[in-house]
């Protein structure tokens, strides 16, 4: 039987964790990062092309700014038909520009990491797309991953992670920007107290009373966030996310159908 080579270019915390994990679950794995040492188990390879050679898969998980670069040079290193799945924080459009970089040498699959590495590393929650995404999805597998298959083109799974991010990473910008405020007017500890009461408190009716009464009460709402902003300023604390807040419900405001 042919031995499977895994590569993993990016050796940082998500492609270090995963890389170690796949050792540990049998696989041969060979790896490159400028400035992280591998792993042990992981064959060590002296760049990215070098780490490809032989390699029947590659993750590429080093950054979203040196994707391209890393396909492009990696190119004369792989075998025809070599999966190379982009698990990088990237847009859709990067993603489709891998795949055509790939064009008839390798299969790209657009792979998103849905949670944080640490603590999950290989068992970090993967959704994929693209025509090879099922076969990726069956070899890591095999080694104990977890992949969630898109019926989609290359980009699916990016556009659901970037969507998922707007919510999430939005939620806890507001949240880091509160507690700024409320550190600077000595109240961090209560409002800490008061998120956290909501958060506990959220259940499934939480997402339509945000979006509904956001439109019900933009005006309100729209110069209540605008006396924050205001708040955040006299506090010497930069508003970011409160004025974000004022003008999407100042749009709401003046968007909304009639009741």
């Amino acid at each position: 039987m042919t031995e499977t080579v895994i590569a993993v270019l990016g050796l940082g915390e998500a492609g270090g964790l995963i890389a170690a994990d796949l050792v540990a679950a049998g696989a041969t794995v060979q790896g490159y990062d400028p400035k992280v040492p591998p792993p042990a188990g992981v064959r060590a390879a002296g760049s990215d092309a070098e780490a490809c050679a032989g390699a029947s898969i590659v993750l590429s998980v080093n950054s979203a700014a040196d994707a391209a670069d890393a396909l492009r040079d990696s190119l004369p290193s792989l075998a025809p038909g070599a999966i190379w799945a982009d698990l990088n924080t990237a847009t859709p459009g990067l993603k489709e520009t891998l795949a055509a970089l790939g064009g008839q040498t390798v299969r790209v699959v657009d792979v998103a990491l849905m949670s944080p590495v640490p603590g999950r590393g290989l068992r970090t929650q993967m959704t994929a797309s693209g025509p090879a995404a099922a076969e990726f999805a069956t070899v890591l597998g095999g080694y104990g991953a977890t992949v969630t298959v898109l019926d989609g083109p290359v980009g699916a799974a990016a556009t659901r992670k970037l969507l998922r991010s707007v919510f999430y990473k939005g939620m806890a910008a507001a949240v880091t920007e509160a507690l700024t405020a409320a550190r600077a007017a000595g109240l961090e500890e209560w409002l800490r107290g008061n998120i956290r009461d909501e958060l506990i408190r959220s259940n499934a009716d939480t997402l339509d009373r945000l979006v509904d009464g956001s439109v019900k009460h933009a005006v309100r709402r729209r110069e209540e966030m605008a006396a924050a902003t205001e708040l955040l300023e006299d506090l010497g604390v930069p508003p970011r996310i409160a004025p974000a807040a004022r003008d999407v419900l100042a749009d709401l405001a003046e968007h909304r159908q009639p009741t």
